[in-house]
Parts: C-alpha cells; sequence; structure tokens
C-alpha cells in the first residue's frame, strides 16, 4: 500500500543463542528454528511446512443493489504435524462494522452473514450475531488429522460498504471487491493460528491457494479480477474477445471497451446476465471489480528475455481520468524493469491490472489506484504497488504482524526504478520528502526498533514499515555493492517464494548469499531504537593529510559522502559505506591523503537525511 502514517511501542525481545547466533528472537519465533521448521543457513528447515486450500467461488451482484451473494466449496489441507480441532475463519469484510474513522456510524447490513455452513457434509455450529469480528473460530466435530483434509461449503451474503478504500462502491455502478469471502486463517509453524484482528490499519497474511472466481453480473458489466479469464468467448462479443487476445501478444496499448463502445452496448455478450470465471494457482488471494461504464485498455510485455514469455497489463477506470489512460503503459515499464533489474525475478504471474478506485492498494494481479492529475506521481504510485507483486504476494510475508517486509522493500523498489524513469534528483526528492523527512527530524526518543511487531507499535508506524526498513535495505546494496547485494536478496527469494518467510529469515538468507557476516549490521537497523544523527566533531591536520572525527549520534549505520574544499578552491568527494562502522558504531575516524590545505568539510548522507545538519560541517579558522 502507498501510504505513510506514524505508530511506536515497547517491545521485549527474548535472548536465544545458539551456533554463533547473536540475533535476538521472541520465544515463539525461536522454538521455529529448535524444532527445524527453520534454519540459520536462512533456508526452509527440513521440517518446514504450510497449509494449503482450494477454493470455488461464486459471487452474484446487480449494480447498484450494493448486496453481493456467494457460495464457495473448500478444500482444506492440513499439512501440519498438529490435530486442528478447530478452523480460524478470517472474515475481513466485517471491518466495516466497526465506526469510520471520520466517526461515520457502520451499517449493519455491511458484514458477512453466513447463511448456510457445512464442513465434510455436516451443518457445522455458527451465529451470526456472535460472528462480527474478524475472526470467527469454528470446531470441528471431528479432529482434522496431519497431512489429511476437509471438505467446508459455505453460503454467505453481505452488502458492499458505501465508504470505499480497499473496497467498496467506487460509483453507482462500479464496484470493487476485496477480502470478500471468508478464508481459512494462516496456521502456521511459529503462532498456530493467526487470530490477529484486522482494524482497517494494518494488512493481511494468507495462505498459497488455488482458485476459481465466477462472477455473475448482469449484461454490460465487465468484470476484472485476480487470475487468468477462462471463457472471453462466452462473456464477450466476437469483436471484444479478438481485442483481448490480440493485447496478449503486443506492446501497444489496445482500446478494448471506449465510452463509444459501452454506449453502443458493444462488449458483453447481451445475455440477461454473464458468469466470468476466472482460475489462479498458488497465490495468496483473489480480488474483483465491475462497472458498466468504465474503459478498459489492455497490452502486454515480455517479462523474461529467455522464454520470451509474455504478461497481460490491464487497466479500467473512467473515460475524465487522463492518468489512467496512461496505466497501461506505465505498468508496462514496471513489470519491464522489475523484472530485469531489481528485484530482478520475471514477474511471476500472468497478469496486472490497475482499477481506477480509492486505495492505492494492492492485491495479487490487481491494483487500486486513486486519480491524480499528476502524472508523475501516478506513475510513482502505480511502481509501488506493482512492487509488491514480490513481496508480499511472490514471498508470502506477515504483512500484519511484519509490515516492514512488504512496504520497505516496495519502497525502496519505488525509489530504483522512479530513478530510472525521472532521474536521481527528481526521485531522491520525493523520496526524502514522502518517506524520511517524515520521521527523521521527529522525536527520538520515541522511536521504536524495526522489529517491533506492527500490532505492538503505538508511535510511528510509517516509520517502522516504509522509511526506516527501506533506508536499511538500500544501506546493505550501498555496503555490498549492487551485485553481492542482488545475489544476496536472489537467495533469500530462492529460498521463500511461495513460502512464509519471517524476518530471521531474512537475516540468514542475506548473510548467506553474500558470504558476510551482517549480524551486527540487522542488529544495528532492525533491533535498535537508532535514527540518522552524524556530528562532524573534528578535523586535524596529520603528516600524511587530515583526520576526521565522527560521532554517530544518532547510531544508525548509514553511508555518508566527504565533500571537502581546499584552500585552492578545488575540490573532492569521498564514499565512506556503512562498512565503516562495523567495530564503532559510535565513534570512527576517517582518514584524509593530501598534500593540499583543506578549507572545508561537509558530511551529507544523501537520502539519509541528518537529524541536525548543523554539525556536519567543519571549517578551518
Amino acid at each position: 500500500m502507498f501510504k505513510s502514517i506514524t505508530l511506536s511501542a515497547i517491545f521485549c525481545l527474548a535472548v536465544w543463542q545458539a551456533n554463533a547466533q547473536t540475533l535476538t528472537m521472541p520465544p515463539d519465533v525461536a522454538q521455529a528454528y529448535t524444532k527445524g521448521t527453520r534454519s540459520l543457513t536462512g533456508k526452509p528447515g527440513k521440517n518446514y511446512w504450510e497449509n494449503h486450500g482450494r477454493y470455488n467461488i461464486s459471487v452474484s451482484m446487480t449494480p447498484p443493489n450494493r448486496m453481493i451473494n456467494g457460495v464457495e466449496q473448500i478444500t482444506y489441507f492440513n499439512n501440519s504435524p498438529d490435530t486442528l480441532r478447530s478452523l480460524n475463519m478470517k472474515l475481513i469484510v466485517n471491518v466495516h462494522l466497526a465506526p469510520a474513522r471520520n466517526g461515520a456510524a457502520p451499517d449493519p447490513a455491511d458484514g458477512i452473514q453466513v447463511d448456510k455452513i457445512q464442513i465434510n457434509g455436516a451443518k457445522a455450529d455458527w451465529d451470526n450475531k456472535t460472528a462480527v469480528t474478524t475472526n470467527q473460530m469454528v470446531g470441528l466435530a471431528k479432529p482434522l488429522m496431519p497431512h489429511d483434509s476437509l471438505k467446508m461449503s459455505i453460503t454467505w451474503h453481505y452488502q458492499l460498504s458505501k465508504r470505499p478504500g480497499r473496497d467498496g462502491v467506487l460509483d453507482s455502478t462500479s464496484f470493487y471487491l476485496a477480502y470478500f469471502y471468508p478464508r481459512v486463517s494462516v496456521y502456521d509453524d511459529y503462532k498456530g493460528w493467526d487470530t490477529q484482528p484486522h482494524t482497517g490499519s494494518l494488512e493481511f497474511y494468507n495462505d498459497f491457494n488455488d482458485y476459481t472466481l465466477n462472477v455473475t453480473v448482469p449484461k454490460n458489466f465487465i468484470v476484472w479480477a485476480t487470475g487468468t479469464l477462462r471463457n472471453p468467448n462466452q462473456v464477450l462479443q466476437p469483436d471484444a474477445a479478438k481485442k483481448l487476445q490480440g493485447s496478449m501478444t503486443g506492446d501497444s496499448t489496445v482500446h478494448i471497451a471506449t465510452v463509444q463502445d459501452l454506449a453502443s452496448k458493444n462488449i458483453t455478450a447481451q445475455n440477461a446476465t454473464n458468469t466470468w470465471t476466472w482460475t489462479a494457482t498458488n497465490i495468496t488471494d483473489v480480488a474483483l471489480a465491475v462497472s458498466d461504464h468504465y474503459d478498459w485498455d489492455a497490452a502486454s510485455v515480455i517479462v523474461d528475455d529467455k522464454t520470451q514469455r509474455r504478461v497481460s497489463v490491464q487497466a479500467a477506470f473512467a473515460d475524465s481520468s487522463n492518468d489512467f489512460h496512461h496505466y497501461v503503459q506505465f505498468a508496462r515499464n514496471s513489470l519491464y524493469w522489475f523484472s530485469r533489474n531489481l528485484p530482478g525475478v520475471p514477474y511471476p504471474f500472468p497478469k496486472t491490472t490497475s482499477v481506477q478506485g480509492f486505495a492505492d492498494m494492492e492485491y495479487p494481479m490487481m491494483v487500486n489506484d486513486s486519480h491524480t492529475p499528476d502524472l508523475t506521481f501516478a506513475q510513482l504510485v502505480q511502481d509501488h504497488e506493482i512492487a509488491h507483486t514480490y513481496f508480499p504476494f511472490y514471498m508470502g510475508t506477515n504483512e500484519s504482524r511484519y509490515a516492514f517486509m512488504d512496504e520497505g522493500w516496495a519502497t525502496t523498489f519505488e525509489l530504483l526504478i522512479g530513478t530510472a524513469e525521472n532521474g536521481k534528483q527528481k526521485a531522491d526528492d520525493f523520496y526524502k520528502k514522502f518517506r524520511v523527512n517524515r520521521w527523521t527530524n521527529g522525536p527520538h526518543a520515541k522511536e521504536n526498533p524495526i522489529i517491533t511487531p506492527s500490532p505492538d507499535v503505538t508511535f510511528g508506524a510509517g516509520n517502522n514499515a516504509y522509511g526506516k526498513p527501506s533506508l536499511s535495505y538500500l544501506a546493505l546494496k550501498d555496503m555490498l555493492g549492487d551485485e553481492l547485494f542482488k545475489k544476496a536478496l536472489h537467495n533469500y527469494m530462492n529460498n521463500w517464494n511461495g513460502k512464509h518467510p519471517i524476518p530471521w529469515d531474512y537475516f540468514y538468507s542475506m548473510a548467506k548469499g553474500s558470504g558476510k557476516d551482517l549480524d551486527w549490521f540487522f542488529y544495528n537497523w532492525f533491533f535498535t531504537p537508532y535514527y540518522i544523527d552524524l556530528d562532524l566533531e573534528k578535523v586535524d591536520k596529520t603528516s600524511g593529510g587530515y583526520t576526521l572525527s565522527i560521532k554517530n549520534i544518532g547510531g544508525f549505520a548509514v553511508p555518508f559522502d566527504v565533500n571537502v574544499t581546499y584552500a585552492d578552491g578545488s575540490t573532492a568527494f569521498f564514499h565512506k559505506t556503512p562498512i565503516v562502522w562495523e567495530h564503532d558504531q559510535k565513534n570512527i575516524s576517517v582518514e584524509l591523503k593530501t598534500d593540499k590545505q583543506i578549507k572545508s568539510v561537509t558530511i551529507d548522507g544523501g537520502i539519509f537525511v541528518d537529524a541536525d545538519m548543523k554539525n556536519n560541517t567543519w571549517t578551518a579558522n
């Protein structure tokens, strides 16, 4: 998600030592390494497992009526070594039963109402009067044994919220549905059932599942969704179906549905209703949008030079929104760049679709972006949301517990691709304004370690989720160098794509992939309440030049430039990577060899914005 919020809290960590490990762990995490589901090499342990589901979901709606009716069948596989006597169901839509941030009262109809639920063919206990939160535990008449499965059937309905955001009514006949179906919560190897309430601020944690999604809408309504459309020739008129197919093989934008097409009603099949069918495998969620008046653009892009694999790029939007007329080509650029640079992994899904909405929010193969007249900002936001394809959708991180594991990376990729698109100066200026300045000059006594679980943070949440972790990734890249950093990142991604990594899996994977001892670096950035503030205390003349004495008041191991002006008017520039702080993170000496007389010295962190620049310059008397 593209945002910047603020949070902070106290987090007590247990210390666990093994094989010279120095990074602290809470007990629930430590026991996962003890049990062998995770390993100090960074790879999943020999006993690693994760559960899996197969979802067959059918929903129907008749806009402007906001009622959503759904039926789903779930086959749930217990791959854990544990006997499960109950299932925790996630009902994310119930977040709308809480008052809105502006104080508006909720509508009781906005919560999920289960009409029927069966487990293995037998009726299960369910009370809609008590199932009003985002978690609902359901008892099993017969325990689900290890390596066994069960089948669920659920019929449900709810009213789509008029408060648009991550989901809801976009306009009277344009809807966005996200987190709209009851699902089985994640049951993992370090915490068991994920029972964390969803309150609307933090994000999500889902298993990798297989989906079939059927969406029934009246004629002239187009549906866009996660996955591959399996019946275009049944739901589209021949010319529209031909345009869609043609867009799959070309770089140029194809206008599948225009204002004129929609007015002429020559896009969808003219049945009373059409059922659109989508499939997606090994993915963490599905989302969808419907409209009877949104434009539909599409093209494709080659994401893998070796295989020449193409990915469909689509956009759905109001014709009056100029920025969205550029979104297909913006997204083509995103997929091309991310696939070949950083993370440098070919885009792993068959499609991406950007829908004009309100949330600036990511979903698997989908983006819900707000309209803006600023094309540069529009492209940057879309870059950020598409970057989330890798974190959390390819890597399966727990966004709701460790937000920095996805938002920090999306923020980092946002800067890197923005530099390619707009130049270093413009990209750096935006990054500093939106990602760094909001916290670097703040009340640092309240800063919390990045590792603090997101629900426990009560001050500076945006700092811990976006800015600080992004800077840590960029600092590590600066220290390792581009090539070694990418090698280490690929080690992490190869280890954990399609799985559920936690921070320590990242730490160990990066260390193993780089061949470096990085404990000191990760402890500095993730386990301390540090910030950025360097002090150039003094500059002393030596026989071979000068010695700079630099104090690290803030504490973070940051890179910095040394800018020197000599008495003769010439200048020099030196760059220092974070490695200078490896052995002493509070005070260092930097040697400058020169036979010239120095007039002034300034240390400058660039995007690593210093909290107090007044002590960063020394001038000769």
